[in-house]
């Protein structure tokens, strides 16, 4: 039903979609982009569906953000494992080797049986939404010239995989300006990291070391070996003295 869509912009784009289906699924990352999207989307959808992607379960500082968007949006946001989540543990990445026959017994998903696809049919699920309920993410045409060029020769609308771009048109100012009149806030990321965390490398280890310690061992929880990406640059002496048996 959305091969016929036609659209000049953003907000006809939001429009039309929701005149074919009141309710959006929403990728929300906490990240500029992704608030942006949902701010648009209340503008013309009446349901609104939202869910976060986790690299590291119940970290502190991500659900502090993800109660203060859930009481400003006013309603709830789904948790469910990020894609690379799995893909990390398979790889072993910052694992022991006692835990190495755990990992491989347990039968994670590949990335092809947990993809973004999986997620948007999970949350259709799990919330008994229609299949016309799409996924709409905060791609914008400004963030990379591939992603103008992709949007330019594709469109807007991706319909083998149920998503859409709410804000694909939007630039800096555009995010200015939502932001400003609805006063919603940016998380601590911007703070710790100057993005959204997104990774297990040293410019999220360290910061988050500083900032929230307590997450910090959470990450080493499920990532013992993290700690090695410290000493990478900060230097071994650095590192807490640990015996040998309590990490590997």
């Amino acid at each position: 039903m959305y091969d016929q869509l036609e659209y000049n912009n953003s907000a006809e784009l939001c429009e039309r979609m929701a005149a074919e289906c009141d309710t959006a699924i929403l990728a929300f990352s906490t990240g500029k982009d992704s608030i942006a999207a949902w701010l648009q989307l209340r503008k013309y959808f009446r349901h609104i569906v939202p869910y976060y992607c986790y690299f590291v379960p119940g970290l502190q500082f991500v659900e502090e953000s993800l109660k203060y968007y859930e009481d400003f949006f006013g309603c709830h946001i789904y948790r469910l494992p990020h894609r690379s989540f799995f893909r990390f543990i398979r790889g072993l990445v910052h694992q022991p080797p006692r835990r190495v026959s755990i990992i491989e017994r347990a039968n994670l998903p590949s990335e092809s049986e947990y993809d973004d696809d999986t997620i948007g049919e999970m949350i259709r699920n799990v919330a008994h939404l229609p299949d016309g309920a799409y996924v709409a993410t905060g791609v914008r045409m400004a963030d990379s010239p591939y992603r103008r060029i992709g949007i330019k020769s594709h469109g807007a609308i991706n319909h083998n995989a149920k998503r859409f771009y709410p804000v694909y048109d939007w630039v800096k100012a555009d995010l200015l300006q939502a932001f400003e009149e609805s006063g919603v806030k940016m998380p601590v990321d911007y703070k710790m990291f100057g993005r959204t965390f997104d990774g297990l490398d040293y410019r999220f280890l360290e910061p988050l070391k500083r900032w929230y310690p307590e997450d910090y061992q959470r990450v080493l929880d499920w990532y013992p070996f993290a700690e090695l990406e410290l000493a990478r640059w900060d230097g071994l002496d650095k590192l807490p003295k640990r015996r040998a048996s309590e990490i590997l």
